[in-house]
């Protein structure tokens, strides 16, 4: 593919896939808890993705990263007869994962760069807070691209480069999980990629403009949020970029 040789295919962070393996092997045990005290803002990836999941029985949907698999209850409450492989390079959340939800698929990464799946396997691609991890992301990208079926969606979400110095605030404050090695890209950035391997954007916003509070007081910021998107996305937590693999001809 000739986007390969493209300046961004070149970008590779500091760290590598082991690196950000043992953050999250370390950090397993806690991970559920962690995410219970801000629940209403973590939950937010999974309904927001659903709002652009077309489901039907039998299809294929690749959930990657899977953390605790939290992403299955939503889409088998949707459609129950969906085969959901949830990838993970995590062997300790996948030890947690299997203790909270013993039926669930999982397959382990040993690489964000090369996954082990047939080329067009799957009828969607999930990707949630994922692509700020992987040291060599446009090649991740690809190979998202390569296991997708032609005209199949990828819903991705990964905090802006915005974020950086709230993320570490809210840590020094009230600690967490954590988010180990990593690196937020700005949104050009990541629309840039999603050009260069083949992935046709179609939407990008911006969401979770206050992750804590009560609920009516996020809501609030949210409803800021959707009057002023130019003027406030960039400084929402979470982006969303919602694309397609082309159809073939």
């Amino acid at each position: 593919m000739s986007y390969l040789m493209n300046k961004h295919s070149t970008v590779k962070h500091s760290w590598n896939d082991r690196d950000v393996e043992a953050h999250w092997d370390r950090v397993a045990d806690i991970y559920v808890e962690a995410n219970g005290k801000v629940d209403e803002a973590h939950c937010q990836r999974f309904s927001e993705t659903m709002k652009h999941l077309k489901t039907f029985p039998g299809m294929r949907i690749l959930n990657v990263t899977s953390r605790d698999c939290e992403m299955d209850d939503f889409i088998h409450q949707r459609e129950p007869e969906a085969e959901v492989i949830h990838a993970e390079i995590s062997a300790g959340l996948m030890r947690v994962a299997a203790g909270i939800r013993p039926t669930v698929k999982q397959v382990k990464l040993e690489s964000y760069s090369q996954l082990p799946f047939e080329d067009g396997k799957f009828d969607a691609v999930i990707s949630l807070e994922t692509l700020e991890h992987v040291a060599q992301p446009v090649q991740f990208l690809c190979e998202l691209y390569r296991v997708a079926k032609p005209g199949a969606p990828l819903i991705l979400s990964c905090p802006p480069h915005t974020s950086e110095l709230s993320y570490r605030i809210f840590t020094a404050l009230f600690g967490g999980h954590g988010e180990g090695p990593h690196r937020f890209p700005r949104s050009r950035e990541v629309k840039l990629m999603f050009a260069e391997t083949g992935w046709n954007l179609q939407e990008h916003y911006g969401t979770v403009l206050m992750p804590v509070g009560p609920w009516w007081w996020q809501g609030a910021w949210e409803r800021l949020l959707r009057i002023f998107p130019r003027l406030l996305g960039e400084w929402g937590i979470r982006q969303f970029f919602i694309a397609s693999k082309d159809k073939e001809k």
